[in-house]
This record gives C-alpha cells, structure tokens and sequence, in this order.
C-alpha cells in the first residue's frame, strides 16, 4: 500500500491534482501509475498557453512498457510544464507527488471536487483494482 498524500485530489485514470494558494492546480500521475508503467524513459508535454478540455489528453507519458496518454482532470490553460521531465523522465518514478508533477494549470472556472476521489477514496479504488 503507498501512502497518498492528504491535500491532494485523484482521478480514476490514475492522475493526481492539487489546488495552490495561487489559484493555479498542480498536475502529476499517481505512485500507483508509475509503478504499474514502470520506468519512465519520456515524457511528452503540452504547450504552455494550450487549453484542455476537462478529460482531454495533455500529456503522454512512456515507459519501457508501455506509452500512456495523461488526461486533464479539470478543463484549464496550461501556464507552467515540468521541463525537467524533458532530461528526467524518472523524476517521476521517484517522487510522483513532488518533484514529478507534470503541469500547472489555471482552472477555466470552478470545478466540481464531487467528480474526484479523496485519498481514501482513492485507496480504495485501487484496492479493488488489486483484488
């Protein structure tokens, strides 16, 4: 079981969003995603300055594995993108949460927090997925 942080919100295709004091979310993919995908080796950012729809794809994020498409959890403008993720995809194997967030977002309008999982919720989500 990985421990999920408390001030974050999840979706069921495995991302992750946290609203800062800003205004502005932050963007990443789930522990669990990034364990199911194994090691990262690229990462395809959107643009800044690209709007995305709530449930549209903003990034791809490949594995030796398998690539993935990462949908936005929220419909928004992306106004900052993780660059680093260019040179080190694996910043998101070892700290998805952290220093692996993919974009930041400012939201189009208010979004509903009811269509997101809490931590718990979220665990519980998963673990049912492992059963």
């Amino acid at each position: 079981m990985n421990e999920l942080p408390g001030d974050l919100l999840y979706t069921k295709d495995h991302e992750w969003l946290r609203r800062e004091d800003d205004g502005l979310v932050t963007i990443g993919i789930t522990d669990h995603a990034q364990g199911a995908l194994g090691d990262l080796v690229y990462v395809e950012l959107p643009e800044i300055g690209q709007d995305v729809a709530e449930a549209g794809e903003m990034a791809v994020v490949e594995s030796v594995k398998a690539a993935s498409d990462v949908y936005a959890p929220i419909g928004g403008s992306i106004v900052a993108i993780n660059e680093e993720l260019a040179d080190i995809p694996e910043k998101i194997n070892s700290d998805p949460y952290g220093d692996g967030w993919i974009v930041r977002m400012q939201p189009t309008d208010t979004f509903d927090e009811s269509t997101l999982m809490s931590p718990d919720d979220y665990q519980q989500f998963i673990d049912d997925l492992d059963d």
